[in-house]
């Protein structure tokens, strides 16, 4: 392994999870994420195509063993969100959340709401009533969605005033992903799961073609659009593909191992435990690759590959991705993540 090469990978991948970032794709409004990512795949040699569903399928690596069956590696590029539900009588917006979008994670952040014919409104989520000096129950309301409202940087004052700017319902809500990379190497963002790791794929994608590596077998990424809710990996598995491996983001909190520094190896999640003997052989690609890694048990998770399981595919299934802290609200990783993540991937596909 090329170690001043994979750093280069490295700065690589950040600056693509920036752009990804950038680029707004809550479940069911994805197109335009999942075209940047075909691009960026076609800039460093490769030929994806889209699926029916609208993720990105794309052969990175063509094996030199036709006996060893395929690699698939899953990320996905739909996020959180949330869609119009209806327009109040004051013109404000009822949402109804896309994927597990909390709402006390919501509140108070900058919007942009997609309108299906008439461009982007930018607005608010806000805690209905509030000012703190007019609400006497403020700190006491339960920050439920029913609680929740957006409010259009308009002059709205009325459902007729929002109707006429082309707000309807099922309009999608976009919330503002306030990237930031620290000189200290950490990365900052609401929807690096799993933007971060999309970037990841297109890092070992640039490693594969410039080193010329040639695995043993075939070795594919499904960027997914439907994770969030539960069907991204359920389709598009090319033949031959005998494994499946989640690249996703890796649990942080109390009672796990993982820092943001490292990759995490889930043993098990909320669906049950994952292909031992991929497991292992991932532990070992670390070893062998030097990568910084944990082995954790996530208590409240489901994955891409559990979803191409449960199709009915007969594979063996992995999950792993850079360490992650406050998961599904404004998360946190570090370059070291994305470097060890690589490292291990690197590992895993060349053994």
């Amino acid at each position: 392994m090329d170690k001043d090469f994979v750093k280069e990978c490295t700065d690589f991948i950040v600056e693509e999870a920036k752009a990804l970032l950038a680029v707004d794709s809550p479940t069911g409004y994805t197109a335009q994420a999942a075209e940047h990512v075909a691009e960026r795949f076609r800039a460093l040699g490769y030929e994806p195509v889209m699926t029916v569903k609208g993720g990105v399928l794309v052969k990175l690596a063509e094996g030199t063993d036709p006996k060893a069956g395929g690699l698939m590696l899953e990320a996905h590029t739909d996020t959180l969100g949330g869609m119009v539900s209806s327009i109040k009588g004051n013109g404000r917006l009822e949402i109804t959340r896309l994927g597990g979008m909390n709402p006390t994670n919501a509140e108070a952040e900058n919007v942009r709401v997609v309108t299906k014919f008439d461009g982007i409104l930018e607005g608010t989520c806000q805690l209905v009533n509030a000012s703190i000096h007019v609400n006497g129950k403020y700190n006491d309301t339960k920050r439920e969605w029913s609680a929740m409202e957006i409010v259009l940087d308009e002059d709205v004052k009325s459902k007729e005033d929002a109707e006429k700017l082309g707000v309807s319902v099922g309009d999608i809500i976009c919330f503002e992903p306030r990237t930031r990379v620290t000189e200290s190497g950490y990365i900052k963002s609401r929807f690096l799961d799993d933007k971060l790791s999309v970037a990841i794929l297109l890092g070992l994608a640039k490693y594969l073609k410039e080193t010329g590596t040639r695995p043993a077998r075939d070795v594919w990424a499904h960027i997914t659009v439907y994770e969030e809710v539960g069907h991204g990996g359920s389709a598009s598995l090319p033949a031959g593909v005998t494994e499946a491996i989640s690249v996703d983001m890796g649990c942080v909190g109390e009672g796990l191992t993982c820092t943001e520094r490292q990759v995490s190896i889930c043993a098990k999640d909320s669906g049950g435990p994952y292909s031992y003997e991929i497991v292992k052989g991932l532990i070992a690609a670390a070893k062998k690759s030097g990568a910084d890694y944990a082995v954790d048990i996530y208590p409240f998770y489901g994955s891409d590959v559990e979803a191409t399981l449960s199709a009915g595919y007969d594979i063996r299934h992995g999950l792993i991705g850079p360490g992650v802290y406050a998961s599904h609200g404004y998360e946190r990783s570090h370059r070291d993540g994305a470097e060890n993540t690589l490292k291990l991937l690197i590992g895993y596909v060349t053994e």
